[in-house]
């Protein structure tokens, strides 16, 4: 559980890696992953939920746009040999549905897009995070194919957010061909 829960106030900035919140005069800085980026703008409200880490040289919040979302960077930061920066370089990288589907399939390599995450610190993740999610993982569990996959890297190749690309693929009817081909073209028709 963490000191501040979280955080709703006036969007002041939004930078690389961090928004800074205005709450009753205090500017708040928090690292957030992408997902909380693309959601945010300069002079709009916002509510996250927060992770306040403390250590010897230094106090960092971290803030997410769900509870889901922050309960998972902080199973991600209890496997040995990921902090936090790491945590929010994967959930930047990764939404929750891939995140989740990638440990459920026990596909390792989905992690080792993430910068500085090898195939052995996947592998560990992979492990660890089956252990600790357990069946609860399966619960709302939107399974992404490796079809999909290439469709969503195919839709951010073309300059479209993470949050952008995963709305249209989900856009896409049920009974849509499995193809990468006839899938980009449906995702891309949602954006017109």
């Amino acid at each position: 559980m963490s000191l501040i829960d979280n955080v709703t106030g006036e969007v002041t900035r939004v930078d690389k890696d961090s928004v800074v919140i205005n709450v009753g005069g205090i500017g708040l800085r928090a690292l957030v992953p992408r997902s909380v980026q693309e959601v945010v703008n300069v002079g709009h409200m916002i509510t996250i939920y927060t992770n306040l880490v403390l250590r010897e040289d230094s106090i960092t919040l971290y803030g997410f746009v769900s509870e889901e979302e922050r309960a998972l960077f902080n199973t991600l930061t209890l496997v040995n040999g990921v902090g936090p920066k790491m945590g929010i370089a994967i959930l930047s990288t990764l939404s929750v549905e891939q995140l989740r589907s990638a440990v459920v399939r026990e596909e390792a390599a989905i992690l080792t897009r993430v910068p500085g995450v090898g195939k052995k610190t996947a592998e560990k993740i992979v492990f660890e995070l089956k252990g600790k999610m357990g069946d609860t993982v399966l619960q709302g569990l939107t399974v992404v194919d490796d079809v999909d996959t290439e469709v969503l890297a195919a839709l951010t190749s073309l300059g479209y957010s993470v949050v952008e690309a995963q709305t249209a693929i989900q856009s896409i009817p049920r009974d849509a061909p499995r193809d990468v081909e006839s899938r980009v073209v449906m995702a891309l028709q949602y954006f017109s």
